[in-house]
């Protein structure tokens, strides 16, 4: 099963069957099943990227992205991680100019879990930031940049 909240015109033409919803809260879901492996991509895509920052304020897409790795309340430090990988599984992400994208690959029956963390990571940083996450962070953002 393969869940991706946004996807580009060329993406969707491809002959894939899929379903599309677009819930109360305006997100958009696109479901492809495939019951070929016995396991769940959970891929997010959110409409902000390098083009939506200030000339002369660079890398700031890119540096939220690492700071959605740095734990929440509900899941500290690395917490993220030791879900995903206690299970086999593995995510990562990356920013590019027209949006962020994270995601998950791991077990079929951990989807819920799955979407469960994806919201947490963008709602619930809260006491997990600290300005030592937030130098740590900008000073691997600007040595990636280099």
């Amino acid at each position: 099963m393969m869940l991706v909240t946004w996807l580009s015109a060329a993406a969707l033409a491809q002959d894939l069957p899929f379903e599309q919803y677009t819930l109360d809260n305006g997100l958009t879901v696109v479901l492809h099943e495939d019951h070929a492996l016995p396991q769940v991509v959970v891929n997010t895509w959110y409409r902000v990227g390098s083009k939506d920052e200030v000339a002369g304020r660079s890398g700031f897409a890119h540096l939220f992205e690492h700071l959605m790795f740095m734990g929440t309340d509900r899941l500290p430090g690395n917490g993220f991680d030791v879900v995903m990988e206690g299970h086999g599984g593995w995510n990562n992400a990356f920013t590019f100019e027209d949006g962020t994208n994270y995601y998950d690959v791991g077990p079929a029956e951990l989807v819920d879990t799955f979407l469960w963390m994806e919201a947490d990571r963008m709602s619930a940083l809260g006491e997990a930031m600290t300005q030592e996450k937030l130098d740590l962070q900008r000073d691997v953002v600007r040595n990636e940049r280099r």
